[in-house]
């Protein structure tokens, strides 16, 4: 293929129509010998080769090439060590020439045939510990020489070439060893068609951008969407590019890594225009900061920290900040940010993360995600801590062991001062010496500086999250009960501006054994205040609910008592009991959402709820009650606005896709159908609450019976009698007594004692019979204080209990009910039948 970046494989791909973009997927991988043709030109190198010794070390022989042809250039096979060509020169003296046109045409060898007066050459020595390994010739097209930015680059480039020789260990030389050397700097490399926004990449740019190849799909804005959006300015320049001003563009980007890590890069490219003019393709080339680097600005470093600082909002955040902005730029190996706490040390972050790369001492106090230590075990920090001043220290100096392996060819320990006072501290360390130029001194000192402050507001703001999550915490329910018939799941999501505490509430509340409601509400606001008012409505809810009332009525007490709080706000909710044995739903709705249904079917749809005002505004209003019978198989969604609506999110689009989720996710784990309908998961706009009940239908229905006591003198005898027929029509005879005691005494009781009328429901299920007697006071039975052979009350509770295997009493709507349950006993199998005698054997 070409070499000049006018065309490459797949062009007629790239040039495809926006029509047709979205439906080409991922392009096909770049070809390696085009990526380093690109690197290689961006570093104004034409051709490049390696010579290395022959035998005997008398003549150096050409071994491999990269770039335009060799025969373009007409460089030699072989080169004798003591001749004058400039391979020979470096070679022999250990030190890299650069040679202009008019330089390289004083060279009577070794230089590219047919001489040209506008190549330049560069001849850098290959050698590792003293040993002499070759020679790495390039060849470049400016009539200038190389600039310094090239000659710095393709220096480091000589040196990944040495190591890959090196590691051959005196074998020879390895064959590819100028794409592996390559490949080693991490330079990646582009081309860009601007009329489709279709761009070519290879693994290199996609792996500093953090792309797999895999996900990437040939399209720019996959690129763009991982820089930093202070950023995104520049870089449109690069896809929208004017003809006559675009010329060759560098520039210094941002990009955000899947692992949250900021990275500073270098992008480096120019414009090739078709025959009428018009842009045709950009190519380009990008590399860490410290691979192509042209003389920092400390200004804008300075103010891409400080603006950088400024969004960190969490300690974490910091941490990211301070690796990005240390460790590439100035080449160190470990980046560690450690919180001063009381008298210990808290490390917030570490670079590389591996527990490996860090002292032996620092692992032994690895309890949780980063180690902590006191400052007292480290007499270097502490000394630092103390002076609040940086300290450098050189290669070979010998710390404390809980510094040992940090910085063995340097280290820079950093106190961050806030208001007076260490915040904390950062160290930086090398494992080759280092020497600490001026510029670098600057950078750690000004950094230091703006860690610290940054640092201390970013621990003050985790507190107040950690608060405000304990407080939601504590507002929403801890567990949800386990129900006979279904399976109840619930996620909630903090929004992801501000403080992460709000309205959105959600409950399940057992009220029997085969009912259940279930609660979803959202109060106005995103504030402490409104969180307040949640916890407030979600309790008084619960107690309606759990005193018996039906749905409309415990949502008009809710309202009337949100209306008498004097408060702006108001709350929306939805309330559905549910008859876990029969699958009658009944639904109450004020101001909220439509509920969710999936079919056993697979299909969804709203549940056409007739709905109130929301909760606060209106003392009288009213709520209607809609009863929708479930089938055992449907799964009951109740949502919060803030996963169905968004600023760029209608809300009929939203219920639209949650439906379409609900639909799509499986229903044998409601935890994952949860997960499914919050999409990604990611914090949002606004609060979220999701409440999903898999309706399963109860496997061992009870069976029931009922009684309506009349007030008349033989009451408890009728009463008595309907139990004894229930009974034996239950072929349970042999509880008769006990239960016959237990209604005697708890119907006289409500006779006796309460006026309007009295009832008796009996329940048989799993081996237990139910008693409940229920009339209209409010006021729960009470047993005797003291009881002796004098007292005549309360007796008959004292032998309730005695009888009962459990026992109590709870509140329902107009009054309350006192019940007790009694064990049948288990039936031991019928014994078998004897059969005949075993014959006698014997004599006749």
């Amino acid at each position: 293929m070409p070499h000049d970046g006018r065309s490459w494989a797949g062009l007629p791909e790239l040039r495809a129509s926006e029509a047709d973009a979205a439906d080409i997927g991922s392009l096909p991988p770049v070809p390696e010998a085009a990526a380093i043709d690109r690197v290689l030109r961006f570093a104004g190198a034409a051709l490049v080769a390696v010579y290395v010794p022959g035998a005997g070390e008398e003549e150096l022989r050409l071994t491999e090439t990269l770039g335009c042809a060799k025969s373009e250039y007409g460089l030699p096979e072989r080169l004798p060590v003591s001749g004058g060509s400039p391979a020979a020169y470096a070679f022999r003296t250990g030190r890299p020439l650069w040679l202009n046109p008019p330089e390289l045409a004083s060279y009577p060898e070794g230089g590219p045939l047919p001489a040209r007066a506008e190549l330049s050459l560069g001849a850098l020595p290959l050698g590792s510990d003293g040993r002499r390994l070759g020679c790495l010739v390039v060849v470049g097209a400016a009539r200038t020489g190389f600039e310094a930015e090239h000659r710095r680059f393709l220096e480091r480039y000589a040196d990944a070439v040495a190591c890959v020789l090196q590691a051959a260990a005196g074998g020879p030389a390895p064959t590819p060893l100028l794409g592996p050397a390559l490949q080693r700097l991490r330079v990646g490399s582009f081309a860009l068609v601007p009329n489709t926004g279709l761009v070519e990449a290879d693994d290199t740019l996609l792996e500093l951008l953090g792309i797999t190849p895999d996900d990437f799909d040939g399209k720019s804005d996959t690129l763009l969407s991982h820089a930093v959006p202070e950023d995104m300015h520049a870089l449109m320049s690069v896809l929208e590019p004017s003809t006559p001003a675009f010329g060759r563009r560098e520039l210094e980007f941002r990009v955000r890594r899947p692992t949250g890590e900021m990275r500073w890069l270098n992008l480096s490219c120019r414009l090739v225009t078709g025959t009428d003019d018009r842009p045709d393709q950009v190519l380009g080339v990008v590399t860490a900061t410290s691979v192509l680097r042209r003389n920092a600005d400390d200004v804008s470093r300075i103010q891409w920290l400080t603006a950088a600082l400024d969004d960190a909002a969490e300690v974490r955040d910091v941490g990211r900040v301070v690796v990005a902005a240390l460790r590439e730029p100035l080449g160190a190996d470990r980046v560690a940010l450690a919180e001063l706490r009381d008298d210990r040390l808290t490390v917030t972050m570490l670079d590389p993360p591996q527990p490996a790369a860090w002292p032996e001492t620092w692992r032994a106090q690895w309890r949780s995600e980063w180690p902590d230590a006191p400052v007292s075990a480290l007499p270097t920090l502490q000394l630092a801590l103390r002076d609040g001043r940086m300290d450098l220290w050189p290669a070979g100096t010998v710390f404390e062991p809980a510094l040992a392996g940090i910085g063995t060819g340097g280290l820079a320990v950093l106190p961050l001062p806030a208001k007076g006072r260490p915040a904390g501290v950062c160290l930086v360390g090398w494992d080759q010496p280092h020497e600490f130029a001026p510029e670098e001194r600057s950078l750690l000192t000004a950094t230091a500086a703006l860690v610290g402050q940054a640092l201390k507001h970013a621990h003050a703001h985790d507190a107040e999250q950690e608060l405000a999550t304990m407080l939601q915490r504590s507002l929403l329910p801890r567990r949800l009960p386990e129900l006979p018939g279904g399976t109840a799941v619930a996620r909630y999501l903090p929004a992801r501006r501000g403080l992460q505490v709000g309205g959105d509430w959600y409950d399940v509340i057992a009220l029997s054994e085969d009912r259940v409601a279930l609660v979803i509400g959202d109060v106005q606001g995103h504030s402490a205040g409104a969180a307040t008012i949640m916890g407030q409505m979600r309790t008084a809810v619960r107690a309606y609910a759990v005193e018996g009332h039906p749905p409309d009525v415990v949502m008009s007490h809710a309202n009337r008592l949100l209306v008498g709080m004097e408060t702006d706000l108001f709350a929306t909710c939805c309330y559905a009991e549910l008859d876990l044995e029969g699958g009658t739903t009944l639904f109450v709705r004020a101001g909220h959402l439509a509920p969710l249904v999936r079919h056993p079917d697979g299909r969804t749809e709203e549940v056409q709820v007739e709905g109130g005002l929301p909760l606060g505004i209106l003392a009288e209003a009213e709520f209607p009650m809609t009863s929708v019978v479930l089938a055992p198989g449907t799964v009951l969604a109740l949502v919060t606005d803030g996963l169905v609506e968004a600023a760029d999110l209608p809300l009929d689009e939203g219920m639209r896709r949650t439906s379409t989720a609900l639909a799509e996710a499986d229903p044998s784990d409601p935890g994952r159908m949860a997960d499914a309908l919050l999409g990604d998961g990611g914090r949002r706009e606004d609060d979220v609450a999701l409440l999903l009940l898999r309706y399963d239908g109860m496997k061992v229905r009870p069976t029931r019976a009922g009684w309506a006591v009349w007030r008349l003198p033989d009451a408890v005898m009728h009463a008595r009698r309907f139990t004894a027929r229930t009974l034996r029509r239950w072929k349970v005879e042999e509880v008769t007594d006990p239960v016959l005691l237990v209604v005697s005494e708890l119907v006289t009781n409500a006779l006796v004692h309460t006026q309007g009328p009295v009832g008796v429901d009996l329940t048989l299920r799993a081996g237990r019979v139910r008693v409940s007697v229920s009339d209209s006071s409010p006021r729960a039975p009470a047993k005797p204080v003291i009881v002796d052979w004098e007292a005549t009350g309360g007796r008959g509770l004292l032998l309730v209990e005695a009888m009962s295997e459990s026992f109590g009493s709870v509140p329902v709507a107009g009054g309350k009910q006192v019940w007790s349950e009694i064990a049948v006993p288990r039936r031991e199998p019928a014994p078998a039948e004897a059969g005949p005698p075993p014959e006698q054997g014997g004599l006749p």
